[in-house]
């Protein structure tokens, strides 16, 4: 193994949840030595990620809009091709290992994440995003992936659209955990874990890398944008 080094930039991957890219997620991680990989997860959802399929998507007492959501990801997961949310994060983790590094939980606690976000979030959001889960219910699949067209053109622009309309959701959703996922990575490259890709939801992108230029920490990206137009072709087993 080579030497580890906190000298190289982490490297941070955005993902979609309901969008099949573990092929170009596994090339991109094996074009470059790695001393772990990160990912978006606490430890309650990465244990369930690994759950037999009959079990994944089972209730455990969130909130009713991320039932509702829960129910939406994994419909249009199916209808778009991309398999059961959180794919990706599956990906990577049967990718490091079978390369032997070690899987690094960044994310904080779901459950206490939506309760802080219930906790925060006025009543005009609570009725708005409740409202958006319904009709993600119903919504065609068609019209899911001409909007992630035009989000991987201009995803700043669809950052803007989701803080005016819900600040709390991007403050807690995105803000918050942007700056705790940057200082566990930052710690991580203390104890000499530098050359470490987080895998992540696209969203947290621009801001964890912000989050980590305020620590010291450089960083590099690659974008969904990028990410769905890498060739998908890359030997060794996919993960069940």
């Amino acid at each position: 193994m080579l030497a580890r080094t906190t000298e190289a930039p982490v490297l941070l991957i955005g993902a979609a949840h309901v969008v099949d890219l573990a092929d170009p997620l596994r090339r991109v991680l094996s074009g470059r030595p790695l001393d772990g990989i990160a990912v978006e997860l606490d430890p309650e959802r990465a244990a369930t990620l690994f759950d037999p399929p009959e079990h994944r998507g089972r209730s455990t007492g969130a909130p009713l809009f991320a039932r509702l959501w829960a129910i939406v990801q994994r419909r249009l997961g199916a209808e778009i091709g991309g398999g059961p949310p959180g794919s990706e994060m599956r990906a990577a983790a049967v990718y490091a290992r079978e390369q032997g590094l070690p899987l690094f939980l960044i994310d904080d606690p779901l459950r206490a994440t939506l309760g802080e976000l219930v906790r925060r979030m006025p009543l005009r959001e609570r009725v708005s995003l409740l409202a958006s889960a319904f009709v993600g219910l119903v919504l065609p699949a068609r019209v899911v992936e001409r909007e992630m067209d035009r989000y991987a053109e201009s995803p700043t622009e669809y950052a803007e659209e989701l803080r005016q309309a819900s600040p709390t959701i991007a403050r807690v959703l995105l803000d918050d955990r942007n700056e705790h996922m940057a200082e566990r990575l930052a710690v991580l490259r203390q104890r000499g874990y530098g050359r470490i890709a987080a895998v992540v939801g696209d969203a947290h992108v621009p801001g964890l890398k912000a989050a980590l230029g305020r620590r010291g920490v450089p960083s590099e990206a690659v974008t969904f944008r990028e990410l769905r137009r890498t060739p998908a072709t890359v030997p060794g087993p996919r993960p069940s």
